[in-house]
């Protein structure tokens, strides 16, 4: 399911106008981008919740040319699935 189609089914599921459902669904992308980049956590009871995950700098290999790289230290973003929803997909 792509954008376009989880608008649509959003609109169809909570009776609104697809305009409405994409202002609803943009909100929601935002809402939580701007909350993972200062660096805090959204947890939604029964669906999962998105945290920043720090990943260490480490070693690695090029597999085309077989060199030593350094991988420089990052920040991730993790979702981790709810009771609910990962009982829902079982």
């Amino acid at each position: 399911m792509n954008k376009t189609e989880f608008i649509s089914a959003v609109a169809e599921k909570a009776g609104l106008s697809k305009v409405d459902a994409k202002k609803a669904v943009e909100a929601f992308v935002e809402t939580v981008s701007d909350e993972l980049k200062a660096g805090g956590k959204v947890a939604l009871i029964g669906f999962g919740s998105f945290s920043v995950a720090e990943k260490a700098a480490r070693k690695g290999v090029n597999p085309k040319t077989k060199q030593p790289i350094d991988i420089p230290a990052r920040k991730a973003v993790k979702f981790k699935a709810g009771a609910e929803l990962a009982d829902l997909v079982k």
